[in-house]
């Protein structure tokens, strides 16, 4: 059973957890990234992910900053 898709709510979560594991980074920019990797994936037909290929791509660009 899948829930409604709030990418709002996805982002929110992700940059809560990338902001504690990246606490040298600034907040805005850990939201800019995330927002950035939802939106891509948000057009996607299955929403069951998005969450986690968002947090791993945002991870991905941090680790490189």
């Amino acid at each position: 059973m899948s829930t409604e898709f709030d990418p709002d709510e996805v982002v929110r979560q992700v940059v809560e957890r990338l902001s504690a594991k990246f606490p040298d980074v600034e907040p805005a920019t850990v939201q800019s990234i995330v927002r950035s990797e939802v939106d891509v994936l948000a057009d996607r037909p299955v929403h069951d992910y998005v969450s986690v290929l968002a947090e791993r791509a945002a991870k991905r660009q941090l680790k490189s900053l």
